[in-house]
């Protein structure tokens, strides 16, 4: 069968393409960016990526007529936008105009459980958005799912933060609503199943864990899996306002984004019980196992997806990375360092590794020093770090800089910066004629853009020359 997938460079898209290849289908890969579609599939002889936005319903016409099932995975946990609600709307229903004209039988959608009277706005819009694909052209199945539990998740990431940070917490009330955690392989497990199956067609089914638990809960349980002993006080005092600034210091998490979460978990996520495990055989697995068998993904390095590499953690990017491919020259400040290399190999291959856990090889007490200051500013900093230690592809969250551009056979990796600045910033590194070259740009915005980089010049002059200097001596 030939495959749609929307939201292909998504935390879910991304780990079910490779299902979908594996059983043998041709997989059209619906991405707004062609460069942050993943190798992992693009390279797939079966795999073809279309570039398109479904907010511009021109651009929907790159997409195949011949199209058997489609899956609908378009949605974002941003705040960024008081139009949240009407874009994901309109994302719906552009996407359903275009496919009741081509040949899909079946639409498949991930949906959250919205079983409760009062609901956060993206769970109110995600109930919106089932509304907007029900069409008499094709038959729409329904998957509602609460907290999702894998590496790189972003309920994962979080509880790891706190957890690993946290001998001792005084957490928000919220932390004693009960939910049913589902493991990503199980979600996964749900959606490739489901494809062409009839029986499920026309149908919603709300899709969770074996057992009913709290965000306590799985905090407690999440320590014991890793060794540690943790004690938790809730107090009711914390406001939504106090819960999201607490989430944002201490975790991973962006600000918008743990103002989303903390709406979102203070809802009861239960969901209604059906035959749909015993219909799909899916046997979910429990939180604690979920938990260990993302840290044997991590341990291996074989993250496949995480949600620090979506642009919902993006401090500046929307999307659209080739408009920042090419670096500016006019109007910019540089600081331009090259030295010659003893084995490119050895040093494209340290360059791979920057930032993250391996650090940038030069100034680490300076470059954690800007990350604290750019989160004091209601910033990134440095708290994303990286999902591969090895591996960087374009789209790719790197510390408080997003990947723009990849690629180990020209030797080049080009970074944009994501923290707060009077201006913009790129940090690029190739190599050329057997010399490194590495080089900052900054376009100033103002007068205090100006002041900003004459202010950092003297930093800059050392941390850049130590860490070219660190990058082309193979003994580092």
């Amino acid at each position: 069968m030939t495959i749609l997938v929307t939201g292909a460079t998504g935390y879910i898209g991304k780990r079910l393409i490779p299902f979908l290849l594996n059983q043998g289908h041709t997989v059209v890969c619906v991405v707004r960016d062609r460069l942050r579609a993943d190798k992992s599939y693009a390279e797939e002889k079966n795999a073809y990526v279309i570039e398109a936005d479904f907010l511009k319903p021109e651009t929907l016409e790159n997409i195949p007529k011949k199209i058997d099932i489609a899956y609908y995975l378009i949605h974002s946990m941003s705040n960024s936008s008081k139009d949240f609600e009407s874009l994901e709307e309109a994302c719906a229903r552009n996407f359903k105009s275009y496919i009741e004209t081509t040949d899909t039988k079946q639409v498949i959608y991930l949906s959250g459980i919205t079983n409760e009277k009062i609901l956060s706005k993206h769970l109110r819009s995600r109930k919106n958005v089932e509304e907007h694909l029900k069409s008499n052209k094709y038959a729409l199945t329904i998957f509602k799912a609460g907290i999702i539990v894998g590496s790189g998740s972003s309920s994962f990431e979080i509880i790891r933060d706190l957890v690993e940070k946290l001998p001792f917490m005084i957490a928000p009330k919220w932390l004693n609503t009960k939910t049913q955690p589902l493991a990503v392989r199980d979600v996964i497990a749900f959606l490739y199943r489901a494809a062409g199956n009839e029986s499920v067609y026309n149908k919603t089914y709300d899709v969770f864990g074996p057992e009913v638990i709290t965000y306590k809960d799985m905090l407690l349980q999440f320590a014991e899996v890793r060794g540690l002993k943790r004690h938790i006080f809730t107090v009711p005092i914390m406001t939504p306002k106090l819960s999201s600034y607490w989430l944002y210091f201490v975790t991973s998490t962006s600000y918008k984004l743990a103002t989303s979460l903390v709406n979102s978990m203070g809802i009861q996520i239960i969901g209604k019980p059906s035959d749909i495990n015993k219909k799909l055989n899916v046997k979910p697995i429990t939180y604690r196992e979920a938990v260990k068998l993302a840290f044997n993904k991590i341990e291996q390095n074989s993250i496949i997806s995480s949600w620090k590499d979506s642009m919902v953690s993006s401090g500046r990017l929307r999307n659209n990375l080739h408009k920042y491919v090419n670096v500016p020259k006019f109007g910019c400040f540089t600081d331009h360092k090259q030295r010659p290399i003893i084995d490119a190999k050895t040093t494209i291959e340290k360059v791979w590794r920057i930032g993250g856990k391996n650090g940038w090889y030069y100034g680490t007490i300076l470059w954690r020093l800007r990350g604290y200051i750019d989160k004091l500013f209601g910033g990134i900093g440095l708290r994303r770090g990286r999902t591969s230690s090895t591996e960087l592809n374009a789209g790719d969250a790197l510390d408080f800089w997003r990947v723009i551009f990849a690629n180990k056979a020209e030797k080049k990796l080009l970074l944009y910066a994501e923290m707060k600045l009077p201006g913009e910033a790129w940090l690029e590194f190739k190599i050329e004629d057997n010399r490194l070259k590495q080089t900052a740009t900054f376009r100033p915005r103002g007068i205090w853009g100006r002041l900003y980089w004459y202010s950092v010049l003297p930093f800059h002059g050392l941390i850049f020359s130590g860490m070219i200097n660190k990058l082309v001596n193979v003994e580092s």
